[in-house]
């Protein structure tokens, strides 16, 4: 994709591209992009990057976190700096900022705005449709997992990690006494108050847990720190609990509390086989049933990048899940990092 250069913009393919000289914690080669909803006709950001070549490549999407927007460079520079080091597009987009109004969180005109950035970016782009891919932790991992389930047509790969599942639930465990924190009033912000009675409706349509098992078919790699819940904001029961919505064999809700109840595998799960790619991050449990796994692991509320676009990168549409990595490529520019919402 061409530079851009500070203090101008051009309008390609039917979309605004804002050049900046520096967005902050952003590669220069990342543009600005306007996309106007299929939704509501409204401009919606985004940034994206693409590379030169004519052949087609593999698409990049990813999601910011719970309280951030577009501009969230802590793991959306990593994303960016793998698909410059692959060849692969990227784009990251806003999906209506921090999920605290009623048009983000989940909604349909969130979940429209993804489905929209994929859209411009095969559009004005040569994306390979067979090799779309997903990532996102925390309210990304969220988002990946509501866009997993709603739009399963689309993705070659959802990587989610420390993601909500269950909106009511996660209201409830950040309400102390009846009292709401900092993250139960988002909640309350988006749904227009708490989650009872004819709200818990809207509640469950933003929960991936209502839609996951539209995602049977597609490759999904689910992921939490053992610890999430405890030092972090998501307990890791809720990537369990997604886990059961895409197999055949769930995994028993009594068992599922009582793991994260003790922090103690329960003695009929099977110890899982020590991987490579967590590094330090010692696997504690793992789960795989045909197109989905879920892996528990010796860390919080983080994602781990070299485990996550490896995975990735092995996987096309239509295909069944390719679960081991022979030889796993570097990831260049970020350790592995705890991630916030």
């Amino acid at each position: 994709m061409t530079r851009f250069i500070a203090l101008c913009s051009v309008l390609i393919g039917g979309s605004l591209y804002q050049a900046h000289s520096a967005l902050p914690g952003w590669q220069a080669e990342v543009a600005v992009i306007q996309i106007s909803s299929t939704a509501d006709q409204s401009p919606q950001p985004a940034l994206t990057w693409s590379p030169t070549t004519q052949e087609a490549r593999p698409l990049l999407v990813g999601l910011h976190t719970w309280s951030g927007d577009y501009q969230q460079a802590a793991n959306g520079r990593v994303y960016a700096q793998w698909c410059m080091d692959q060849g692969w597009h990227f784009v990251y987009p806003n999906f209506r900022g921090p999920n605290q109004t009623p048009a983000a969180m989940g909604s349909d005109l969130a979940v429209q705005d993804v489905v929209d950035a994929v859209a411009h970016l095969q559009k004005t782009q040569h994306v390979d449709a067979s090799r779309i891919y997903l990532i996102g932790v925390s309210g990304g991992g969220h988002m990946a997992m509501q866009m997993a389930g709603r739009h399963p047509e689309i993705w070659a790969g959802v990587s989610a990690w420390c993601g909500i599942s269950d909106i009511t639930a996660w209201h409830t465990e950040h309400s102390k006494n009846g009292v709401p924190d900092n993250y139960a009033r988002h909640i309350e912000l988006a749904l227009g108050g708490a989650p009872v009675g004819a709200l818990l409706t809207q509640a469950a349509q933003r929960s991936p847990l209502t839609h996951l098992a539209r995602a049977k078919d597609v490759p999904l790699d689910l992921n939490h720190g053992i610890h999430d819940g405890r030092t972090g904001s998501v307990p890791f029961r809720h990537s369990l609990l997604a886990f059961n919505r895409v197999v055949d064999s769930p995994l028993p809700e009594t068992e599922i509390r009582a793991y994260y109840d003790t922090q103690q595998r329960p003695t009929t799960w099977p110890a899982p086989e020590a991987d490579p790619l967590y590094g330090s991050k010692v696997v504690l449990f793992r789960k795989t049933s045909a197109n989905a796994r879920v892996t528990l692991f010796e860390g919080g509320h983080e994602i781990l990048y070299t485990p996550s676009l490896n995975w990735l990168a092995q996987q096309q549409k239509g295909k069944p899940a390719v679960w081991k990595i022979a030889t796993p490529m570097p990831v260049s520019g970020a350790a592995e990092t705890k991630s916030g919402l």
